[in-house]
């Protein structure tokens, strides 16, 4: 349990390095019952980490003053592949028949969910008897019907951006 603490704090640290400045220093603190606390400020029992500079947040440059860092394009390499325009339409038309297909699978899936939902009031099985478990099966559907309901949006938007 402790190991896993440890691992999940590690890793709140790491996304936490990130946002702080670049010349802050993080600290690990361990108190009394062994608890493990990153931080951006010195305190009793704790030890400066030893942070390489990758994790330190971008230096915003000079220039505009929206705070945002400014970056030139990567070059590309000369001997980069390069997908001609009749290739890449067909690589957009067979994805976009993938989005549609799985498109029409989740709309088939959404009406399925929502027959059975029964606007609330679905019919109660054999196995529950207990109104706890009916609640229980309602609110799943209620569940599914709102992630189908996302999930075509998704879909929808997906092919919306295909050019």
């Amino acid at each position: 349990m402790t190991s896993r603490l440890h691992f999940l704090f590690a890793c709140a640290a790491l996304l936490l390095a990130g946002v702080v400045r670049a010349d802050t220093t993080i600290y690990k603190c361990v108190d009394a019952d062994g608890r493990v606390e990153f931080t951006d400020s010195v305190r009793r029992n704790c030890k400066a980490l030893d942070l390489p500079s990758s994790y330190a947040a971008p230096k915003a440059r000079g220039g505009g003053g929206n705070g945002r860092t400014a970056s030139a394009p990567a070059p590309v390499p000369a001997d980069f592949p390069k997908v001609s325009n009749v290739q890449q339409k067909n690589r957009d038309d067979e994805r976009r028949d993938i989005l549609n297909e799985e498109l029409r699978s989740e709309e088939k899936k959404l009406a399925d969910i929502r027959r059975e939902f029964n606007g609330g009031e679905p019919e109660r099985q054999g196995n529950e008897r207990n109104y706890a478990k009916y609640q229980e099966r309602v609110a799943l559907l209620k569940d599914s019907i709102s992630r189908a309901e996302k999930n075509i949006d998704a879909l929808k938007r997906e092919i919306g951006n295909i050019k």
